[in-house]
């Protein structure tokens, strides 16, 4: 008899493959997420806007660790993985595409409140899609050792992925591959540069500031080389209302 998959959402660890698990290390992931979307829905101005900031640089380097990891094993291993990851990469490049453009707002413009609404709302569509779907096809075809050398492999990777939303980058090999190093250094170095922008006073701060929006540039210029779009499926590419324009690979302090 065919075993059905169960959501990964409530089962115990030891059921997950063990602590080291990719299962275990995602969910742990998810739950920081819900409680980072809880926080942006109970806070305003410059409160909300740390917290997005917080949000982002867990959501786009678990994407990342996705996309290069576990993604390409659900293709291999599963008779529907290529329409499976399609989907889930959708939402992917959604998710990316309005955060740019959250991004691009200001706190209190018309508008501002719906997008994140968006925001959230997918973001919690893509866990339910992960832990009741992706991930639970994914515990039926691997063992545990496996889980758990993937699980490495994901943790890796995830904690030197870019932390930016970058839409007009492939979500796939070869052309994610080559964009994690020149924009996980740009990201983090950015990171670095906001949190000082918050923490140092006038002069330093808006120096830090200045550098931060410079390395925005960069990210923008990197991410549209056209070595960083290969592999991409056509059907998670940028939509036009994120063109090469409008892209800056930024996200305000």
């Amino acid at each position: 008899m065919t075993q059905s998959p169960r959501s990964i959402a409530h089962q115990t660890v030891e059921e997950l493959g063990g602590p080291g698990s990719v299962l275990v290390r995602q969910r742990r992931d998810h739950a920081e997420l819900d409680a980072l979307l809880e926080s942006c829905r109970s806070t305003t101005g410059e409160e909300q806007q740390q917290v997005l900031n917080r949000t982002c640089r867990l959501v786009f380097s678990h994407a990342f660790a996705e996309e290069a990891v576990l993604w390409p094993v659900l293709r291999r291993t599963l008779p529907d993985g290529e329409v499976l990851t399609a989907r889930i990469e959708r939402e992917h490049q959604e998710i990316c595409e309005l955060v740019s453009e959250l991004d691009r707002s200001e706190p209190g413009a018309p508008g501002r409140g719906q997008l994140l609404d968006r925001v959230i709302a997918l973001l919690r569509q893509d866990v339910r899609e992960e832990e009741d779907v992706a991930l639970a096809r994914l515990q039926l075809a691997l063992d545990a050792p496996t889980l758990r050398r993937l699980g490495r492999s994901w943790e890796l990777v995830r904690r030197t992925a870019p932390t930016r939303a970058h839409p007009l980058v492939s979500r796939r090999p070869p052309g994610n591959v080559l964009a994690a190093l020149p924009l996980a250094l740009v990201d983090r170095s950015r990171d670095l540069c906001d949190r000082a922008a918050r923490r140092l006073p006038g002069p330093l701060a808006r120096a830090s500031h200045t550098a931060s929006r410079g390395l925005a540039v960069a990210a923008g210029i990197i991410e549209r080389q056209p070595l960083l779009q290969r592999g991409e499926d056509g059907s998670t590419s940028a939509s036009p209302r994120t063109g090469p324009g409008d892209q800056t690979g930024s996200s305000r302090t």
